[in-house]
């Protein structure tokens, strides 16, 4: 199975104490990057992934001509804000420079969470479904200069430019935490949760095979909640 590291591939080694009490092995292959543990499961060299949400996962099956399904949503990682050179949203001066993730659902993720801040404004009919881009920004009160960049630079080069939005798996590999470390988290009473649940991708026809099946049951099972619940203090939260 491949995973993103954190906190994916950690989850996956609760999941597989459970299933090895069935006798089932699950192997675990990480990967560090959102391009490779798509292909290795549309060409059949793996039998599932976990480290996308949904709409990530529609816009790559558009753009690869994959056909990826989701089998089962297990947690939401909320988006933050975080200090670089600048301490606090209050303290931003015109100009600022912010890093935010440069691929379609995650940069429409990080630009809402700048809008939800007061720091931008989008144009009208953006939201979680849409592929934002800065072009969109319609309203920008402090001319900030937002960076797109690849999501796992993000928190390389935090410490060079005045704040970074990043995604939760990279804010964790970096030691921040969102329910800690940010200055602004997204709104979880909001779409974001459902929208950006973490799932369990499988080439489409698998998802209701004998083994995806245990596996989503071991990963939705009270073990795997508390485990979630007290490794991660809010940064991960699960959604079943």
């Amino acid at each position: 199975m491949a995973a993103s590291p954190t906190p994916h591939a950690e989850i996956l080694a609760v999941a597989k104490e459970i299933l090895a009490a069935q006798g089932i092995d699950l192997e675990i292959i990480e990967y560090t990057d959102y391009v490779q543990p798509n292909l290795v499961v549309d060409s059949g060299e793996v039998d599932a992934n976990y480290f996308q949400h949904t709409p990530y996962l529609n816009t790559f099956n558009d753009e690869y001509g994959t056909d990826i399904v989701s089998a089962g949503l297990i947690h939401y990682e909320p988006f933050g804000i975080y200090a670089g050179k600048t301490a606090s949203l209050d303290e931003l001066q015109e100009g600022a420079q912010i890093i935010i993730p440069n691929d379609g659902s995650n940069e429409t993720r990080a630009l809402l969470l700048l809008q939800q801040e007061g720091l931008i404004t989008l144009a009208d009919g953006v939201d979680a479904s849409s592929n934002a881009t800065k072009q969109d920004i319609v309203d920008n009160p402090l001319n900030l200069d937002i960076v797109e960049m690849e999501a796992a630079q993000l928190p390389l080069s935090l410490q060079d430019v005045d704040l970074g939005v990043i995604n939760g798996n990279y804010a964790l590999d970096a030691g921040l935490n969102a329910g800690t470390d940010a200055l602004a988290i997204e709104d979880a009473s909001g779409d974001a949760a459902q929208t950006y649940a973490n799932l369990i991708g499988v080439k489409a026809g698998n998802e209701n095979s004998d083994a995806i099946v245990a596996l989503i049951a071991a990963l939705q099972s009270d073990e795997v909640r508390t485990f979630i619940e007290d490794t991660y203090e809010g940064a991960v939260v699960p959604i079943f």
